[in-house]
């Protein structure tokens, strides 16, 4: 991520309307909040006769704010896309301008600069300065909870307008019948009954329609109007407190879920490796019971909490062995990473890309990943999301580029970090082969299972004396240390639809590693760091890698799930 993509991300983080996030940006908040207080009341003072001194300080105040909203504003434009991705492009843009919110931004700002070419009535900018009020909204929970409370009831509320309406036709209509013989000159229509009717719904005002029947079923109807002119208030008025109490349980019911994600983020306490490498990591997953018995939260909450969250995944361990082993079902709380639309990018200026494309029906798989990228020093990719979890879409056979909005986000990501010449590509991913299977990784780079050359023409490795030294390497290391196997395309191999032919990186190919030497073998980190070790010495060889600091002592007070390491 280049440090104007950083710039950004701060500033969607500052824009976001949050009053609880971090300290400094509560500050911008309450900053902006106090300029549109200033503006508001530098209105309502220039109401007044003041000296030529106060005059001029009335008009720096305008002159400021103006100066300083105009700023903001395009950057929360600029920024929008970061904060909703249906804001991403030109027309998103002008999607957000014609919100209620960016509207409001813009009308109370840009027009002002207008006046330099276009004379516009000085009691139109007044009113659009005083329109500058309405961006405090989206800072107040009660306006917040208001309009959710209309949102939720307003198909009742247009299901009792239409009613009324409807009703109300056939009354005035009923009215017209014995008023027109009684008054001809005033009852001359049908729309002079009408226009009666509803009239009398908004006190008719303008006295246009003061003209009460005389008839006995006239002032029958009449009666009938009054009492749906009460209606016509108390029937919304109640479906709308109903609302806000519906709303105001659902934050409550919100805030629990977000307080309960907390709690089950800080079960993933980083933890000390103290048997090999005596590195601090991130857990690789918490039992479901494990969070019951600590954090003292129900299964229900806890799956709610899951499906609700941006970091959590849940993950059934039977999945990790093959079916004919017989493996129980434990149910356990998986905790990823998450910055952009689709899952996880880190660019960490390295020509190595290590990218897991199911990190979402894998998550085990992407935090072996994801480990082997950060001891590495590597960049890293990962699919976390998936938009439709009953019709998932494969990020590691494409069929089609365009199948979801985030595969395109995903590829470009990847494609934009290994666009240095000699690049790799590596996507990881797990294997549920027989416990009794002699291989537990496997090299995948030709485009047919059995075939160890390098004579392929589909395969997408070009440094295949690279590719041989690595695999070498790394063959020689686990069998020696780890009594673990290798071997080239013998159980799965590169098909043509393979994510491969996707990127545009000089070199790129898969490895499968089986689950259970991440979830059931002690040794699993010191298996990930021996794999980034060889990977770093053979693919980026004489360039320094220290271990990140938080993984040698625990930043105490910070060190609790994947989003307090890093990047």
């Amino acid at each position: 991520m280049t440090k104007l993509e950083q710039f950004k991300q701060g500033l969607a983080r500052v824009f976001d309307d949050n009053l609880k996030t971090s300290q400094w940006h509560n500050y911008v908040d309450y900053f902006i909040i106090g300029l549109i207080l200033l503006s508001t009341l530098q209105v309502f003072v220039s109401t007044f006769t003041l000296p030529p001194v106060w005059e001029a300080i009335m008009h720096w105040i305008d002159v400021v704010t103006l100066i300083i909203f105009t700023i903001e504003v395009s950057l929360r434009i600029w920024t929008a896309d970061i904060i909703n991705p249906n804001y991403k492009g030109v027309w998103g843009r002008v999607k957000y301008c014609c919100s209620f919110y960016g509207l409001i931004d813009v009308l109370s700002t840009y027009p002002f600069y207008l006046t330099f070419w276009i004379p516009i009535p000085y009691n139109i900018l007044k009113v659009l300065r005083i329109a500058r009020l309405l961006r405090i909204f989206r800072y107040l929970k009660s306006f917040r909870l208001l309009t959710n409370a209309i949102k939720s009831k307003r198909s009742e509320m247009m299901v009792s307008l239409q009613f009324l309406v409807i009703v109300t036709l056939i009354l005035s209509f009923i009215l017209f019948f014995f008023e027109h013989k009684a008054q001809p000159n005033v009852y001359d229509n049908g729309f002079s009954s009408v226009v009666w009717a509803f009239a009398q719904y908004i006190g008719d005002p303008g006295s246009f329609a003061d003209t009460p029947p005389i008839t006995f079923v006239g002032r029958i109807i009449a009666c009938i109007i009054g009492i749906l002119g009460i209606a016509i208030f108390a029937v919304p008025a109640g479906l709308i407190g109903a609302g806000f109490t519906e709303a105001m349980e659902d934050e409550e019911k919100k805030n629990q879920i977000k307080n309960n994600i907390t709690s089950i983020v800080h079960t993933f306490k980083f933890e000390k490796d103290q048997q090999h490498t005596n590195l601090f990591i991130v857990p690789r997953y918490k039992e479901l019971n494990t969070i019951l018995t600590r954090k003292f939260i129900s299964i229900e909450d806890i799956i709610t909490a899951v499906k609700e969250s941006d970091c959590l995944h849940l993950y059934n361990m039977a999945n990790a062995m093959n079916a004919a082993d017989e493996p129980e079902d434990k149910i356990v709380v998986v905790n990823y990473k998450k910055n952009t639309p689709y899952g996880c990018c880190i660019d960490r200026g390295s020509k190595v890309t290590i990218v897991s494309t199911s990190g979402y029906t894998e998550p085990s798989t992407s935090w072996f990943a994801y480990h082997i990228a950060k001891l590495g020093g590597f960049n890293y990719v990962a699919k976390e999301i998936e938009l439709d979890p009953d019709n998932p879409i494969t990020y590691y056979n494409i069929t089609n580029e365009d199948a979801c909005p985030n595969m395109r986000l995903f590829l470009d990501d990847i494609n934009r970090l290994s666009a240095e010449p000699g690049s790799w590509v590596i996507p990881i991913l797990g294997a549920i082969g027989l416990k009794s299977r002699p291989e537990q990784f496997h090299f995948c780079y030709n485009s047919t299972k059995h075939d160890a050359s390098y004579n392929d023409p589909k395969s997408r490795v070009k440094d295949f004396a690279t590719f041989d030294k690595l695999y070498n390497e790394i063959s020689s290391m686990l069998s020696t240390s780890f009594n673990y196997t290798c071997d080239k395309n013998k159980w799965y191999a590169v098909g043509s639809n393979n994510i491969a032919h996707h990127i545009k990186a000089d070199n790129v190919f898969t490895l499968r590693v089986e689950c259970f030497v991440w979830m059931f073998d002690n040794r699993y980190m010191v298996v990930i760091k021996s794999l980034a070790d060889e990977m770093s010495k053979v693919l980026e060889p004489g360039i320094d890698k220290p271990i990140p600091p938080e993984m040698l002592s625990r930043p105490l007070g910070k060190d609790f799930g994947i989003q307090d390491y890093v990047d």
